[in-house]
């Protein structure tokens, strides 16, 4: 257990808060209603006007360590080291970091300052990019440990340096990623680098997803996502067609941005799909369950992109799970771990439109095989996705509680 008094986590993140990260939102609120307490670092502004409700109600002081390399000064660089120098020893060893840009090098320099400053007991990432980085140097500078989640894009996007994963790998204190299948391709690609890494799924505080039995819903297929070319969206329209051939009585409401939205608009209107189709753009995690509480069916049609990009563990099935809409998705990644074809929902292989609309059709015209496999989803929900578990579970990966570092004046 992580000690109330112990000191903050410090929590590293690209940027904060995000619409679609609803999963880190969770997590840091769940240490938060454990007691301990936690700070934020984020590496960016939030570039979008639209932000989640639950946001409000995290506690965490958010410490922005944003500056555009353009405007990332040699003299305002040099001054930052100078005045961190006689406080932070293995400073002049971090300027030889390889892998790490100027700017992540600052960034990591002021988060070491404040986490001396800010009394800060332990450092963790969310995925395994910049905001892993920028930890890995700063923890080292604060005489400090570090940790990360890996989860989709960091881990299998063709850009990803695998040295520089590899170094991240070893460096941490330990390493989490959301699916067993995550985790066995890691182990694969980085061998014992990747030894420790650990299996905790994203988790949602169940008590805001009440279950709804799915006796009467409209006839409505709900796809929420980041309307980008892993979702799968492109196969979803195709799929309505098809059953719009059939004469089935469907709609589907698509929830989300992105920069795929144009060319999907004119794809339904290509496919003559009209007033079948409704693109709502992005809404809230409220509005997201409302649209879902209605709803026959979830379609997460998920595909690995060109670029080998691809979801992890959607959480738009476990919120759909949790609240009693089934769902239809593609055996993808970790995706066969949450749900058991025909048990917890129905699997569709990736870009198979014909498949994808049988299987919406199953549910569309059956109101007792939602229900079914409805009950049964939520309770597998319930067995390993509560995030105030899972939370304890990457607390207790923290480690033993450090000595507390020399506190730094304020203003450094």
């Amino acid at each position: 257990m992580w000690p109330s008094d112990a000191g903050p986590i410090g929590y590293v993140l690209k940027r904060y808060p995000r619409l679609s990260e609803t999963f880190i939102v969770s997590e840091i609120l769940a240490h938060e209603a454990a007691g301990v307490a936690v700070e934020i670092f984020a590496l960016r502004n939030p570039d979008e006007s639209l932000v989640q409700d639950e946001v409000a109600q995290v506690r965490a002081p958010v410490h922005y360590l944003s500056i555009p390399e353009d405007t990332l000064s040699d003299a305002l660089f040099e001054a930052t080291l100078a005045a961190a120098a006689p406080v932070l020893p293995g400073l002049d060893a971090a300027l030889r970091e390889p892998g790490t840009s100027r700017r992540e090098l600052w960034q990591a320099v002021r988060l070491a300052c404040l986490a001396r400053t800010r009394g800060i007991r332990h450092l963790h990432a969310h995925f395994a990019t910049s905001a892993a980085t920028v930890a890995r140097v700063a923890a080292r500078l604060a005489g400090l440990e570090y940790s990360f989640t890996a989860h989709a894009k960091d881990i299998y996007h063709r850009e990803v340096d695998p040295a520089a994963f590899r170094r991240k790998l070893r460096g941490a204190r330990a390493v989490v990623t959301v699916s067993d299948f995550n985790r066995a391709w890691l182990q694969q690609r980085y061998g014992p680098a990747a030894g420790r890494v650990r299996r905790i799924y994203n988790g949602l505080d169940l008590a805001r997803f009440p279950f709804t039995p799915p006796v009467r819903r409209e006839p409505v297929v709900l796809f929420a996502g980041r309307l980008v070319a892993k979702k799968g969206a492109a196969d979803l329209l195709d799929a309505v067609a098809r059953l719009a051939q059939r004469g089935a009585e469907c709609r589907c409401e698509i929830v989300g941005a992105g920069p795929l939205r144009d060319a999907l608009e004119r794809q339904a209107a290509t496919l003559g799909l009209g007033a079948r189709v409704r693109f709502r753009g992005a809404l809230r995690r409220s509005e997201v369950a409302a649209a879902m509480r209605r709803a026959a069916v979830v379609a997460a049609p998920g595909v690995v992109s060109e670029d080998g990009d691809r979801d992890g563990l959607p959480t738009v099935l476990l919120e759909a799970m949790a609240l009693g809409t089934p769902c239809v998705a593609t055996a993808v990644t970790g995706v066969p771990e949450l749900i058991e074809h025909g048990r917890h929902g129905l699997l569709v292989p990736e870009r198979d439109p014909s498949a994808l609309a049988d299987a919406l059709a199953r549910f569309l015209d059956d109101p007792e095989l939602r229900v079914r496999v409805a009950r049964a989803a939520r309770a597998r929900v319930e067995r390993d996705f509560d995030i105030h578990r899972n939370a304890a579970r990457l607390r207790a990966l923290f480690g033993p509680v450090p000595a507390r570092a020399p506190a730094l004046p304020e203003g450094r």
